[in-house]
């Protein structure tokens, strides 16, 4: 039984081991294509559109519910304490650290990244993608690097936004409903964030999970099967996939970067 357990491990982490090294040179490729022209800006203007714009509803809606949830819970803690006078700085922290980046990318995971791998996959299962190899035209140039620059472009924007909309539905909450004081609320905030270490951090965040996202979704898209079941399986694989990289690197980038 052992023995039996020892091989499975072994299979299994050969089989991670070489999905990670298909992955890394996919990456490489599509870096490479990226840097090479010509360079095609209104499909990027148009991947920004579908990835960012189309985003906007979803993540604005949950950042204010969000920024009210967490502004009414930390304050029922704070009071207890004496220190709800620092309920600005704390949830404008929490936010621009953890909640916001985080977030951001779980929800455009969903949105954006499983809608990537299905059009991808759709393409190959067509054999669209391979009509553009008969053109001479590298897919990886003409689709999937535009869906990479598109997502980390777009993604520390919403990620931005959901900042401030979770902010403000936390104001809502503190000044509106919990009567304190809305200059010792904004004033929190303005006294300990900082740009340098607070908000570079999270945009530096951002920027690791747009590269996740993209990069998975495009991955599994361009190498999922001809059927539509493959397609399903690949978007499914997709966000779960992502998601469970984006709270790995989370930790990862929090403890490099000295939260």
């Amino acid at each position: 039984m052992s023995l039996r357990l020892i091989t499975e491990l072994g299979a299994r982490s050969q089989r991670l081991l070489l999905e990670l090294g298909r992955i890394t040179s996919f990456g490489a490729a599509v870096c490479v294509a990226t840097l090479r022209p010509p360079y095609r800006l209104r499909r990027l203007v148009h991947e920004v559109f579908d990835t960012g714009v189309l985003s906007l509803p979803i993540v604005c809606a949950s950042a204010v519910v969000v920024g009210m949830v967490l502004s009414l819970q930390l304050h029922l803690v704070l009071v207890n304490f004496g220190a709800e006078a620092s309920l600005g700085q704390v949830v404008a922290l929490t936010l621009i650290r953890e909640l916001g980046p985080v977030l951001t990318g779980l929800l455009v995971t969903g949105r954006a990244g499983s809608a990537m791998a299905a059009e991808i996959g759709v393409m190959n299962a067509t054999e669209q993608l391979d009509g553009m190899r008969t053109l001479a035209m590298d897919p990886l140039h003409y689709v999937v690097a535009p869906k990479m620059l598109g997502m980390l472009i777009a993604l520390p924007l919403l990620a931005s936004l959901f900042v401030v909309f979770a902010l403000g539905g936390a104001y809502g909450v503190a000044v509106v409903l919990r009567g304190l004081d809305a200059g010792v609320f904004i004033s929190g905030i303005e006294q300990n964030v900082v740009f340098e270490t607070d908000v570079l951090g999270s945009l530096l965040k951002d920027l690791v999970f747009a590269a996740i996202i993209a990069l998975i979704a495009t991955y599994r898209g361009f190498n999922s099967g001809r059927s539509a079941a493959e397609v399903g399986r690949a978007t499914t694989s997709t966000v779960v996939t992502a998601s469970i990289w984006i709270l790995i690197a989370d930790f990862v980038v929090t403890a490099l970067w000295g939260f």
